[in-house]
């Protein structure tokens, strides 16, 4: 079969472990070609070694709250592929744990830095080949960002602006043939599960700190939903589908064909939306 990501380069950032390795992982198997972006050079040599063996990968290292560091990322990708046809905004933080009272101001501000910003910064450093290219696919990590959850206020807050974020974006580029869609993961065992548990049951609050304990033994949504709903928007398979926010647990996407897109497109279906 004719792999669906033929010759395609995506550049995708936190992508060195978790649900970015898997996406990676997903997209060198669909025979697209790779740059890994992190701010761990330890993790991406890691990374790379285990996913050389799927396809043609590349790695950089930077820190996507620095615009330098995400002007060098995307210089880097052309340098090596000469075109950016996906990009994957994965770098994320879960910021401050704890009643929004107590926690640290600028450390919930540095969560923005990183989720919001950080994937806007990806994004007005890509956007430009793209329309150049008059065609591109970006994908945003929006998980949380359609729910109120306790506690967790910087990283919820931060993934509902990424949510409004896509849908402006993409009603802007269009017309130049890119799309924009964001994704909710569903309750994956990252690294995200490990820092909720060590910040204790006080600070997350009882109920929510049982429910990550009874996730971790039941090991959680597999990060494969999320890389195979990556592969769909990456792919021509979702043509015509923008401005969208997807669930990999709950959305049927692989029964769309161009009609459902059509179809969907002239509602206001898995958008961020408010109903009377």
């Amino acid at each position: 079969m004719e792999k669906i990501l033929k010759n395609k380069v995506a550049l995708i950032t936190g992508g060195s472990r978790g649900i970015g390795k898997a996406i990676a992982e997903a997209y060198l198997r669909e025979g697209a070609k790779v740059m890994l972006v992190a701010r761990s050079r330890e993790e991406l040599k890691a990374a790379k070694g285990e996913l050389k063996k799927f396809g043609e990968v590349e790695s950089c290292p930077a820190d996507v709250s620095r615009a330098g560091d995400v002007k060098a990322a995307v210089e880097a990708t052309f340098r090596v592929f000469g075109r950016i046809d996906v990009l994957v905004n994965g770098a994320g933080a879960y910021g401050p744990i704890g009643p929004s009272e107590e926690v640290d101001f600028e450390k919930w501000k540095n969560t923005f830095e990183i989720n919001v910003f950080g994937t806007f910064r990806m994004m007005q450093e890509v956007i430009p080949h793209m329309q150049r290219q008059k065609s591109g696919k970006i994908i945003n990590f929006s998980g949380g960002g359609d729910t109120a959850l306790p506690r967790f206020s910087a990283y919820h807050a931060s993934k509902g602006a990424i949510v409004r974020l896509t849908e402006t974006i993409a009603a802007e580029v269009k017309e130049y043939g890119i799309e924009v869609n964001c994704f909710a993961p569903g309750a994956v065992n990252t690294k995200f599960l490990d820092e909720a548990l060590a910040a204790g049951e006080e600070k997350v609050g009882k109920e929510r700190y049982e429910k990550l304990l009874k996730q971790k033994a039941e090991g959680g949504v597999s990060p494969e939903k999320a890389a195979a709903l990556c592969v769909f928007l990456a792919s021509s398979a979702s043509d015509g589908l923008t401005g969208k926010f997807l669930s990999a647990v709950w959305d049927e996407y692989p029964k769309w064909g161009p009609k459902e897109i059509a179809e969907i497109m002239k509602t206001d279906q898995y958008t961020m939306r408010r109903k009377v």
